[in-house]
């Protein structure tokens, strides 16, 4: 596909690690000269080591002549002889650690890749130092790789910068650290373009953080391309109008909600329970495995991610069922004793088969393994979902944004009854944000009840003020279907965890879309007459002078950015629009970071806090 982000900027990485050359060419050197090319260190920061921790494992950087790898920020002994590649951002520190280490010197010759570019007074920094000590000649390449984001997915890529909704957000907050943050923002943003060579039509609503970006990404733009050659002179058929992608620009404030809401599907369940960073999620303690990883390379989870989670748990049911049949079937063959679990001591008797039954293994062990992280994964969740109810919360709140109505008895039994407080004060927030006009004693009875259960209202309180500044803020943000459930949680103790899928029907339609989706798919139609024709148009590449110049679309590829944190439930939701469509389109969906929703409801009651709201105490999630 033409915006494989992950693949564009794997490949790049993986030339970075043999020193800027492609890997053929450092694989067809001479033997010596190999020798001295492939084996090196790799220095990294910790923002550097989050972009390659979900595109390169360790086995790969063994692969490209990785022979070790370290932080830049912790002491490091000399390894003479070897090359390092330095992987770091632009940064003051940075510069002087690397000035230090060829001081030094640690090794032989210095391999700088800097993930965006560095700035021409960082540079002479970097210059005047290793002058001063001598080791200037220790500088073998410096390189600008554009590489400031991290892929998660195909189509799915974060800025890593945590907590831009609370800054951009912040009342205190003054004209200059603004400027740093959008500035922060574009230069991400023009990370993933230049990654991917192409030059976008810029879409956005007026006003607020999603103009201020989407302006001064296009000077960013223009400014670029008046130079030749530049980063996007090789885009190729990419560069012609009628393949450019639009680039859709939103501000969290577009729709609150679905950075609030508890959700049913197996992805975001793990997000929100277990936390999920960068494709790794962290075991609660007392389990034996600390952490899993969980991408595409596995295959349950790419095939189940989206499910429900009672589908899922009867998916991991089927699967351990199968995987049983078949060590049966290699152990009858091999002589082995039927219902006996295979191992390669079982590996007797039947010569026949054996070499089958030797050849089966791996694949029998990576089944298992499979089987035991998701199994391990979906008991910790289905403990959290009774011991919370979150299923009645997922119901009530899906029905409030989707309906514009709530039942008054089940609303208060969830808020007085077993969630967390984070729980209560999610649910309370998305009813805030569900009604146009919320009926008086009800506000009082849902604050009634969130001091009676010792609810920090700080985040609520501040979403209050907001809407009634706002009045865009009351439109319901989800179109969903009300599916009935049983009340499946009382039944799940002491039973196999296909139990839960006993009666239990999918909690959100499949059909469910988003405001995002719809403004979206209406962006990339780009028909006259819609409700998105206010929206400002930029086109880097046509004359700033004369819009008629200006490319509307149609658009088949799209990339989205949400300024202010993101979230699975809306990459899900455009994933779906982009597959149903026919012809089927492309989404890259991207934030400043991905929220679960404890994680965005800290940020609002932050900037509660800082407008004078809510308790002193904090929401703790574990009470």
């Amino acid at each position: 596909m033409a915006l494989n982000l992950r693949q564009k900027q794997t490949s790049l990485i993986v030339r970075m690690l043999n020193l800027n050359q492609a890997p053929s060419t450092a694989s067809s050197l001479s033997s010596t000269e190999n020798e001295e090319e492939i084996y090196k260190i790799l220095i990294m920061d910790s923002f550097c080591r989050s972009i390659l921790s979900p595109l390169i494992r360790v086995n790969d950087l063994r692969k490209h002549g990785v022979t070790l790898y370290l932080p830049i920020e912790k002491p490091r002994q000399p390894v003479p002889g070897v090359p390092a590649v330095y992987f770091i951002r632009a940064t003051p520190e940075n510069v002087d650690l690397v000035a230090k280490d060829a001081s030094a010197p640690l090794y032989d010759s210095f391999h700088l890749n800097f993930s965006s570019s560095l700035p021409r007074p960082l540079l002479d920094r970097l210059a005047a130092q290793t002058v001063q000590t001598d080791s200037a000649a220790r500088i073998s390449k410096l390189y600008d790789q554009y590489l400031e984001f991290i892929s998660l997915e195909e189509s799915l890529f974060s800025l890593g910068q945590a907590d831009t909704y609370l800054q951009l957000n912040d009342p205190k907050a003054g004209d200059q650290e603004i400027e740093v943050m959008i500035e922060k923002i574009v230069s991400g943003i023009f990370c993933v373009l230049a990654t991917l060579g192409v030059v976008p039509v810029i879409r956005c609503a007026r006003g607020g953080p999603a103009e201020m970006v989407a302006s001064a990404l296009d000077t960013r733009l223009r400014d670029h391309l008046i130079s030749k050659p530049n980063l996007f002179t090789e885009s190729g058929g990419l560069a012609t109008s009628f393949q450019r992608p639009v680039l859709c620009i939103f501000d969290r404030n577009f729709e609150l909600s679905v950075g609030i809401q508890h959700d049913w599907s197996y992805r975001p369940l793990v997000h929100d329970i277990l936390g999920f960073k960068l494709n790794r999620v962290n075991m609660p303690p007392g389990n034996a495995t600390k952490s899993y990883e969980l991408d595409d390379s596995d295959s349950f989870w790419a095939a189940n991610s989206w499910s429900p989670f009672p589908k899922v748990a009867e998916e991991i049911e089927l699967q351990l069922k199968a995987y049983k049949q078949d060590v049966d079937e290699v152990n009858r063959r091999t002589g082995g004793q039927g219902g006996v679990e295979f191992e390669g001591t079982d590996l007797i008797g039947n010569t026949k088969h054996l070499m089958n039954a030797v050849n089966s293994l791996p694949e029998l062990t990576e089944r298992k393994n499979m089987i035991d992280k998701h199994t391990n994964i979906a008991t910790v969740l289905l403990g959290q979902i009774k011991e919370r109810s979150l299923d009645g919360f997922c119901e009530c709140e899906s029905d409030m944004l989707a309906k514009g109505s709530v039942d008054k008895s089940v609303l208060l039994s969830l808020l007085k009854g077993k969630g967390t407080k984070e729980d209560k004060l999610r649910l309370a927030i998305t009813y805030l944000l569900s009604f146009e006009s919320p009926v008086p004693s009800e506000l009082e009875m849902i604050e009634a009840a969130l001091k009676e259960s010792d609810v920090d209202i700080s985040a609520y309180q501040y979403v209050k003020r907001i809407k009634s500044l706002n009045a865009s803020f009351a439109s319901s943000s989800s179109v969903a279907s009300r599916s009935n459930i049983v009340d499946w949680a009382e039944k799940l103790y002491g039973q196999s965890i296909s139990a839960v899928t006993a009666g239990v029907k999918n909690l959100l339609s499949a059909g469910r879309q988003l405001a995002l989706t719809r403004t979206v798919d209406t962006l990339m139609e780009a028909k006259p007459g819609t409700e998105v024709d206010s929206y400002l148009l930029f086109d880097p590449r046509s004359p700033r002078a004369g819009s008629g110049a200006q490319f509307r679309g149609p658009f088949r590829d799209a990339i989205v950015f949400m300024i202010g944190g993101g979230n699975y439930v809306e990459y899900r939701s455009l994933m779906e629009l982009a597959e149903s469509s026919q012809p089927a389109k492309h989404v890259v969906y991207g934030t400043t970071e991905m929220l679960n929703g404890k994680e965005f409801v800290d940020q609002l009651a932050a900037l509660g806090k800082k407008m004078g709201f809510g308790a002193a105490a904090t929401v703790n999630p574990g009470q």
